[in-house]
């Protein structure tokens, strides 16, 4: 990046993503900005996928470095900038656990109870109890499908998205995405009717009333 002829009025705050990739071509303070909004997400992202603060923190930097390293080489697809970051640091994650050989991941419990979890958006779910309820459900699905409701429902991010970070078409995610709810269908079925019938103890624990609303929640 020379730094040179870099106008002195750019409002970097008030800039989209799109506007700042490009001015972080050559001017690293646009790039400061693309950090500071994306800093956390990505920390949290890789901390749930690694499950220690000092792996985070290293790979989250390593993440922002090639960022900057490869930033020249950024085009704008159609999907947000975010994408792009997601999916350098999900490959450095699969390399991480590949270079171990080991497949550690956080318990899902833990990481609705840590700084990412206190910052899912309202509109992912009804209420924490909702969120806890997906987040357990999921915790025994492989890898894949476990990363594709994190980034669906707690990034809420769009299947386009979500394909690039996964290095698959919006095609796949979708089709991989119907195999995993039906997955989760009969989790919910069976959690639903064991809690219903727990705590009323009567015929109408057996009713589908309690169980639509947030099955419709997670598109089952």
């Amino acid at each position: 990046m020379t730094g040179l002829n870099i106008p002195a009025d750019r409002n970097y705050a008030e800039a989209d993503d799109v506007q700042l990739a490009d001015w972080a071509k050559d001017d690293t303070e646009a790039f400061g900005e693309l950090y500071t909004r994306y800093i956390k997400k990505i920390y949290n992202y890789v901390y749930y996928r690694t499950g220690n603060h000092h792996d985070a923190e290293d790979l989250t930097s390593r993440v922002f470095y090639r960022a900057l390293a490869h930033i020249t080489n950024y085009q704008d697809r159609g999907v947000p900038f975010s994408a792009w970051l997601y999916r350098i640091a999900h490959n450095l994650v699969a390399n991480w656990h590949r270079d171990r050989d080991r497949r550690k991941i956080i318990p899902l419990d833990d990481y609705i109870t840590s700084d990412g979890g206190s910052n899912i958006p309202e509109s992912a779910t009804e209420s924490q109890e909702e969120t806890e309820f997906l987040l357990k459900s999921i915790q025994d699905l492989p890898e894949d499908r476990q990363q594709l409701l994190i980034l669906k429902f707690v990034e809420r991010l769009s299947n386009a998205e979500i394909g690039e970070i996964m290095d698959r078409t919006e095609g796949a995610i979708k089709s991989l995405y119907h195999r995993t709810l039906l997955s989760l269908r009969g989790y919910m079925d069976q959690t639903n009717d064991e809690s219903g019938a727990s705590n009323k103890g009567d015929a109408q624990a057996e009713s589908e009333e309690e169980s639509p609303p947030r099955r419709r929640r997670f598109g089952l």
